[in-house]
C-alpha cells in the first residue's frame, strides 16, 4: 500500500483506488449469504411497494410498519426495478454503495481540507474498519443511515475549513440529514451537531449557527422528511402514527427491556466497530499538530465524536450501533494525526516511528481487503446449506405449485417468504382468506382456525408442510381440497 505513504496527486487515481479496494472489500459473495437480522424487514415491504404501487405506507406482512420510514425499502425496491431480479444481491447493493459514496466524498470533497494523503488515509480507514464492513455489507438501516450522517458532517466541515460561503456550508449537508432522518428518524441530528456545535465552541464562530443559511438548511432537512411524513400520517391517522413513534422514543429513553450485562457492554461493543484502527488512536498526539487551527479542529471531533458516542451508549434503551455515526468524524480525525505526524509511539517502544506507523496503517487496509475479499466468501461456502431460512422456504416450495398463489395470513414478520417462489398475497385473518384459496400459510397460533374452519365447505383445509426459519417461529402450509 506504498499509496498510503506517498499518495498519488491525480483525483482520478485516488477514485480509482477507492473504487478497486471497495471492490474488494464489499462486492465479493455480498449476495451469498442468505438475509437474517432485521434484513427482511427492508426487503419485504419493498417487494410489497413494488407489487401494490403504495410507497408511502410500508408494510410487513399485512400490517403497516410504522418503526422506521421508508428510504431504505425505497432504494431496495429501486434496485430491485433497475436490476429486475430480486435477490441478496441486488437487495443488499444500496448499502454498499452508500459506503462508497462516503470514501468518494472524503477523496473528493474532503480532499482540499485533509489534504492528498489524509483524504486518501480517511478513505481507506472508513472502508476498512469492521462496523462498515459489516453494516456495508447487509441492507439493515445502519450501513445507510451511517452513511449519510457521514456525508453530512463530511460536507459541512470541508466547506467549513475551506471557508466557503455559509449556504454552500449549510445546504449540501442538509440535503443528506433530511435524506437520514427519512432513514432511521432525526437522530443523526445529534452526531451531526455535536460535531459543528465542537467546530465552532473551538473557534468562538457561534454566528455561523444564526446566518439565514442555516434556518433555509433546516427548512429543507426537516421539508424532506415532511414530503413523506404528511402523507403518512393522512394516510394512517395521526393518532396511530404518533402513538407508535412515541413509544419507540420513549422505549428507548426509559430502556423498557433493559439488561445490565448488554448495557455495560455498549461502549467496548461499539469501540469494536473501529478494529482495526482503534489500535492506533491511544497514540494520536494532538499537540503535535503543527498549526493551531489543526489542533483546534483535532480537538473539536475528540469532543464532537466521544460526547455523543457516551451519551448514545449510556441511555438505558440505547445499543452500540446506535452509536455507528461516530465512525466518520474518528476516520478524520485518525487520518489527519497520520497525515500531520500527530501519531507517536510511546518513547518505551524503540522503533522507527514514521515508517512503523506506516507499516501499521497498511497492515489495517491489508486486513481490511482480507475480511471483504477472502473472509465474506469464504464464510459463504462454510455456511451453504445450512441456513435455516433458505433451509424453510425450500420445505415450502417443495409442497407448492411454482405458479399456484399461497396467502399468507397474518404472517407479521417472517423472512422466509422472500425465497417462497409462489406468488404470495398477505391477508389479515383466514377470514378474508378467498373462496378459490388452494394454499396459504399460517403461523402456530391460527393452526387449529385453519384445520376446523367450515369457510370452503364441503372442502377442508388440511396442512401439508410445516417450516422453522431462524426467527423461531412455525409456519404450517395449509391445502385446501376434499
Amino acid at each position: 500500500m506504498s499509496n498510503i505513504q506517498h499518495p498519488m496527486n491525480s483525483r482520478f487515481q485516488a477514485l480509482a483506488i477507492v473504487l478497486l479496494v471497495w471492490a474488494v472489500v464489499y462486492l465479493p459473495a455480498l449476495g451469498s449469504l442468505a438475509i437474517k437480522g432485521e434484513e427482511g424487514r427492508r426487503i419485504l415491504p419493498a417487494i410489497e411497494m413494488l407489487k401494490t404501487g403504495d410507497y408511502i405506507v410500508p408494510q410487513v406482512g399485512s400490517n403497516p410498519y410504522f418503526r422506521k420510514p421508508p428510504l431504505v425499502n425505497w432504494l431496495v425496491a429501486i434496485s430491485f426495478k433497475f436490476f429486475g431480479v430480486r435477490n441478496e444481491w441486488t437487495a443488499r447493493l444500496p448499502s454498499a454503495l452508500a459506503v462508497l459514496a462516503v470514501a468518494i466524498a472524503f477523496v473528493t470533497v474532503a480532499r482540499a481540507s485533509l489534504g492528498v494523503k489524509g483524504s486518501m488515509t480517511a478513505a481507506l480507514i472508513w472502508l476498512t474498519n469492521i462496523g462498515t464492513i459489516e453494516k456495508g455489507r447487509l441492507i439493515e438501516i445502519e450501513g445507510l443511515y451511517v452513511s449519510l450522517c457521514g456525508l453530512a458532517i463530511i460536507l459541512w466541515l470541508s466547506f467549513w475549513i475551506q471557508k466557503k460561503s455559509a449556504w454552500l456550508i449549510w445546504i449540501p449537508a442538509s440535503i443528506f440529514l433530511g435524506l437520514g432522518m427519512l432513514t432511521k428518524g432525526p437522530t443523526l441530528l445529534v452526531f451531526f451537531y455535536a460535531i459543528v456545535l465542537a467546530v465552532l465552541w473551538q473557534n468562538k464562530n457561534w454566528r455561523l449557527l444564526f446566518h439565514p443559511a442555516h434556518f433555509v438548511a433546516l427548512a429543507i432537512m426537516f421539508g424532506i422528511f415532511a414530503a413523506w411524513a404528511i402523507p403518512f400520517v393522512r394516510t394512517m391517522t395521526i393518532l396511530a402514527a404518533m402513538h407508535n413513534w412515541s413509544i419507540q422514543f420513549t422505549d428507548r429513553l426509559q430502556g423498557t427491556e433493559f439488561k445490565f450485562v448488554n448495557w455495560i457492554l455498549n461502549i467496548p461493543r461499539a469501540l469494536i466497530y473501529f478494529l482495526p484502527w482503534l489500535i492506533l488512536l491511544p497514540f494520536l498526539r494532538l499537540s503535535k499538530f503543527g498549526q493551531h487551527k489543526q489542533r483546534q479542529i483535532a480537538y473539536a471531533l475528540v469532543w464532537g465524536t466521544a460526547l455523543p458516542f457516551l451519551v448514545v451508549n449510556l441511555v438505558p434503551g440505547g445499543v452500540a450501533r446506535y452509536s455507528m455515526p461516530y465512525l466518520v468524524p474518528a476516520s478524520w480525525l485518525l487520518a489527519m494525526g497520520y497525515a500531520e505526524g500527530a501519531l507517536h509511539w510511546p518513547s518505551q517502544i524503540r522503533i522507527g516511528s514514521e515508517d512503523s506507523i506506516a507499516k501499521v496503517v497498511t497492515a489495517c487496509v491489508g486486513l481490511g481487503l482480507v475480511i471483504g475479499g477472502i473472509g465474506y466468501p469464504l464464510t459463504a461456502l462454510a455456511l451453504r446449506g445450512r441456513q435455516k431460512v433458505t433451509k424453510a422456504a425450500a420445505i415450502i416450495n417443495a409442497a407448492l405449485p411454482g405458479d399456484e398463489k399461497v396467502y399468507s395470513v397474518n404472517p407479521r414478520y417472517v423472512p422466509v417468504l422472500f425465497y417462497v417462489k409462489a406468488p404470495v398475497e398477505y391477508v389479515s385473518s383466514i377470514a378474508d382468506l378467498p373462496p378459490d384459496t388452494h394454499y396459504f400459510l399460517v403461523r402456530t397460533d391460527n393452526e387449529a382456525e385453519a384445520a376446523s374452519t367450515q369457510k370452503w365447505a364441503p372442502r377442508k383445509a388440511h396442512p401439508i408442510a410445516r417450516a422453522t426459519d431462524y426467527t423461531k417461529r412455525e409456519m404450517i402450509l395449509f391445502e385446501v381440497g376434499p
